[in-house]
C-alpha cells in the first residue's frame, strides 16, 4: 500500500507497518472508518495514533482516553475480548457518553491488541448504518487476526512505537476507473441542469460546476478549497455542518434544504464514500427548514465540532472521581479544546486557595502561588471568587494594570480566571493560561463560564471522594502489617493493591510470623465483601491466627480454632484462608487451607506449578470442620507464592487456566503485572512471596 504524504515515517518503519495493517483491515472488513489506539504507559491512557476515513479534527474528544473511560475500546482491552455495538440505540444504552458525541447511525467493533507479555492497545472499526447489525464470523476472524498481526509487529519491534500528538491519517485506496478521463466527467456534469460539488473527507470543496456556483451565488475560484459553511455565510449554522458529519460517519445519503437569501431555498443531496462526498445542488420550491430569519440568527455561531466537544466534556466532568482525575481531564481535554497551555486548579481551604493540581507550570512557580489568601492582590483569583464573575485577560498589559506582579510570576501571556461556585458557596478557582496573547471571543467566554459551574461540582465531589478514600486507606494500612519480619533462611516480599474502584475498605490480609529461630508461619486470607464490617472481621481473624500460631498450634488446628471464633462472633461473613508452617531447619512446609486459592510452588531449577493443597471449608460455615494438612519439601531456592483470588478471578476467564498461566510467570516475579497489564482490577489483590535460602548457622 502506498504511504500518504500525511503519514510520516520511513519505508518499512513500524509506523508504516501499523498503518498498512490498519488500512488493510478497513478494506478487508468493509469498514468505513478505522482507528488504532496504543497505551501510553506513563499516564496510563490510550492515544489515537492512526486513523482511516475521518478528518483529524473530528477526533478531538477521542485522541486521549483514560484506560477506565466508558468507551468500547477501553472495555475491549480490559476484558481482552471483542466488543461489538450494532447500532446507535445500543450505543446510547451501553455507552451514553460516547453516543452523545457521535449521534449518528453506525455500527462499531473494538478489539484488543494483546501481545506476548502485555496489552498494547486496541483497534476500532466503524461501518455504515446499512450494514448487518452484528459482526459476522468472517469479520470477527478478520478482526482478531489483524489484531494479532499488529500485536506481533509491536512485540517484535526494536524500538517502541511513536505516540504523536495528532493521529496519522492513513489512506484507504478507493476504486479507480483508469479508462475514464476527468475532462469527460466534468463535461457530463456541466451539461446537467443541476449543480454538482465534490467534498473531500475534511469537508473542503474539491470540484464545483458552473451551475452549482451560480446557484450558490459565488464564483468557483472563491469556493474551491473552502468548506461550504465557512465560505457561504447563509450556511454558517451548526445544523448544516452536522448534515455533513452525519453523511461522513454513517456513510449514508443525507438530504436537507437551506434558504439561500433572499428567498431561494436550495436542496443539497449528499452521497458519501471512502474518498469523499458528492453533492447535488437543486433549486427547491419548499420553504426549507424552519429556520429563523437571516437577520435574527445569533452572530458567530459555535462550530458543530465545538458543540459536540462541549457535550463530551460535560459528560466527562460528571464521571471524574478524584481530584487527580479532574486535573488530568482539564489538562488533556479542556485545555486543547480552547487552545490553552497552562492550568492551575485551586480549592478553597480555611480562607486560602490551596493548589490541588496544575499543568504547564514549573513547580517553583506553584510553590509561590500555593495557599494564597482569598484577599490576595497577587492574582485576580480572590476577586473573581468574591464577585462570582470570570475575568479574562487577552495580554499581559491587561493583567498588569490591576495585578503588576502576576504576569512576571507565571510568564504566561493570556489568562481566563474562572470562579468555581456552588449555590453561592466558593469552592475554588480554575485558571487557564496561554503561552501567547489570546483574544477571548464571546463564544469562548460563554462556554468557559458554563464549564466553570460543572468544574466546580466536579471539584467539590472529587475532594469529598479523596477525603473518604484517604480515611479508608489509613484504616486498611492500620489493619495490615507495617513491616514483615527478617528471618534467617527466608526471603519475604509482599504487595497489596486495593480494588480499582470504589472507596470501601477490603478484607484481604496477609502476615508472616517468626515462631522461633528456624520456624515461621505465613498466612493469607480474604474476608468476603468490601465494608467496614469486612475490615473489622479481617483484623479479628488475623489476630486470632497470630495468637494460635504463636501458641504452638498445628496448621490444621490454627484454622479450626479460628473457625470456632467466627461462630462466637456471630458474623454473616465468610473467610477464605491459607496457613503455612515453614520449618527451615527440616526444609519442609505444611499447608492448611480454608477454601483458599492454591499456592504456586517453584523448586530450584524446576518449572513452577500449582500446588495441590487439600482444602477444608471456608471459615464460618461449619464450626466442627476439620482442616487437612499438606506437607511438601522446602529446599533452599524454593519459592512459594501465596495470593488472593483478585489476582486470578478475572471477568471472562477460566480461573483454573488463569492460575496455571500465572505459575509460568513466577520466575519473573511479575505476577500482578501479568494478570492486570493495564493496572485496572475489580477486586483487592494481596500477594506474598516466600523464598527459602540456606541457613548460615542452622542445620545443613
Amino acid at each position: 500500500m502506498p504511504v500518504s504524504d500525511e503519514y510520516p515515517g520511513g519505508a518499512g518503519s513500524l509506523d508504516d507497518a501499523l498503518g498498512a495493517a490498519l488500512a488493510e483491515t478497513v478494506r478487508g472488513t468493509g469498514a468505513s472508518i478505522g482507528g488504532l489506539y496504543l497505551i501510553e504507559e506513563a499516564e496510563p491512557v490510550l492515544r489515537l495514533v492512526a486513523l482511516c476515513g475521518l478528518p483529524v479534527a473530528f477526533t478531538a474528544p477521542w485522541r486521549r482516553l483514560p484506560l477506565t473511560a466508558p468507551v468500547p475500546v477501553a472495555d475491549a482491552i480490559h476484558d481482552d475480548a471483542l466488543v461489538s455495538v450494532a447500532c446507535q440505540d445500543e450505543m446510547a444504552r451501553r455507552y451514553p457518553r460516547a453516543a452523545a458525541v457521535l449521534p449518528y447511525p453506525f455500527a462499531l467493533a473494538a478489539v484488543p491488541l494483546t501481545g506476548v507479555r502485555r496489552s498494547w492497545g486496541g483497534l476500532v472499526l466503524m461501518w455504515p448504518a446499512g450494514r448487518p447489525r452484528r459482526v459476522t464470523p468472517r469479520e470477527r476472524a478478520h478482526l482478531t487476526s489483524s489484531a494479532r498481526r499488529m500485536a506481533r509487529l509491536l512485540d517484535d519491534a526494536a524500538q517502541p512505537p511513536s505516540l504523536p500528538d495528532l493521529p496519522r491519517v492513513v489512506p484507504v485506496d478507493a476504486t479507480r476507473h483508469p479508462g475514464q478521463t476527468g475532462l469527460a466527467a466534468a463535461d457530463y456534469l456541466e451539461r446537467l441542469p443541476e449543480g454538482a460539488l465534490a467534498l473531500d473527507l475534511e469537508g473542503r470543496i474539491t470540484f464545483v460546476t458552473a451551475t452549482a456556483a451560480r446557484l450558490l451565488g459565488r464564483g468557483a475560484d472563491r469556493l474551491l478549497g473552502t468548506r461550504p459553511w465557512q465560505s457561504l455565510p447563509w450556511l454558517d449554522d451548526p445544523v448544516y455542518e452536522d448534515h455533513y458529519r452525519t453523511a461522513l460517519v454513517s456513510r449514508a445519503p443525507v438530504s436537507f434544504t437551506a434558504p439561500r437569501p433572499p428567498d431561494q431555498p436550495l436542496t443539497f443531496q449528499l452521497y458519501p464514500d471512502t474518498s469523499g462526498i458528492s453533492v447535488r445542488v437543486l433549486p427547491s420550491a419548499e420553504q426549507g427548514e424552519d429556520r429563523p430569519p437571516a437577520g435574527a440568527r445569533p452572530p458567530l455561531p459555535a462550530p458543530t465540532g465545538r458543540l459536540y466537544q462541549l457535550v463530551h466534556l460535560a459528560a466527562a466532568l460528571t464521571e471524574t472521581v478524584t481530584v487527580r482525575d479532574l486535573v488530568a481531564l482539564i489538562a488533556h481535554q479542556i485545555l486543547p479544546a480552547f487552545g490553552a497551555q497552562g492550568l492551575v486548579l485551586s480549592g478553597v481551604d480555611a480562607g486560602r486557595l490551596k493548589i490541588t493540581g496544575y499543568h504547564g507550570y514549573p513547580a517553583d512557580v506553584m510553590d509561590r502561588l500555593d495557599a494564597l489568601s482569598l484577599d490576595t492582590d497577587l492574582t485576580p483569583a480572590g476577586q473573581v471568587l468574591a464577585s462570582g464573575t470570570p475575568a479574562f485577560f487577552a495580554h499581559p498589559a491587561e493583567l498588569a494594570a490591576g495585578y503588576p506582579r502576576a504576569p512576571q510570576i507565571s510568564g504566561k501571556q493570556a489568562w481566563a480566571f474562572l470562579p468555581l461556585i456552588i449555590s453561592g458557596r466558593p469552592v475554588g478557582c480554575c485558571i487557564l493560561s496561554y503561552a501567547r496573547p489570546h483574544t477571548f471571543t464571546a463564544d469562548e467566554r460563554a462556554v468557559l463560564t458554563s464549564l466553570s459551574g460543572l468544574i466546580a461540582q466536579a471539584l467539590d465531589r472529587a475532594r469529598l471522594y479523596d477525603t473518604k478514600h484517604r480515611l479508608v486507606h489509613e484504616l486498611q494500612s492500620a489493619l495490615l502489617p507495617r513491616a514483615l519480619p527478617r528471618l534467617p533462611g527466608l526471603d519475604v516480599a509482599a504487595r497489596y493493591l486495593p480494588a480499582g474502584h470504589g472507596i470501601e475498605v477490603g478484607g484481604d490480609f496477609f502476615d508472616v510470623l517468626r515462631l522461633d529461630d528456624t520456624t515461621a508461619a505465613a498466612v493469607i486470607g480474604d474476608v468476603e465483601g468490601h465494608s467496614v464490617a469486612a475490615a473489622a472481621l479481617m483484623g479479628q481473624v488475623r489476630t486470632a491466627i497470630h495468637a494460635h500460631a504463636t501458641a504452638g498450634a498445628a496448621p490444621g488446628e490454627v484454622l479450626a480454632r479460628t473457625n470456632r471464633l467466627l461462630a462466637d462472633l456471630d458474623s454473616d461473613l465468610l473467610v477464605s484462608c491459607l496457613y503455612v508452617h515453614l520449618d527451615l531447619g527440616r526444609h519442609q512446609a505444611s499447608f492448611a487451607s480454608a477454601g483458599h486459592v492454591p499456592p504456586l510452588l517453584r523448586h530450584a531449577r524446576r518449572p513452577a506449578g500449582v500446588l495441590d493443597v487439600e482444602p477444608g471449608p471456608l471459615l464460618g460455615i461449619d464450626t466442627g470442620a476439620r482442616y487437612p494438612v499438606t506437607t511438601v519439601p522446602l529446599l533452599p531456592g524454593t519459592t512459594l507464592a501465596l495470593y488472593t483470588d483478585g489476582l486470578v478471578e478475572l471477568p471472562g476467564t477460566d480461573v483454573t487456566r488463569t492460575t496455571t498461566d500465572l505459575a509460568g510467570h513466577l520466575d519473573t516475579a511479575r505476577l500482578v503485572r501479568h494478570t492486570t497489564p493495564t493496572g485496572q482490577h475489580t477486586d483487592d489483590i494481596a500477594v506474598l512471596l516466600l523464598r527459602a535460602s540456606r541457613l548460615r548457622d542452622g542445620p545443613a
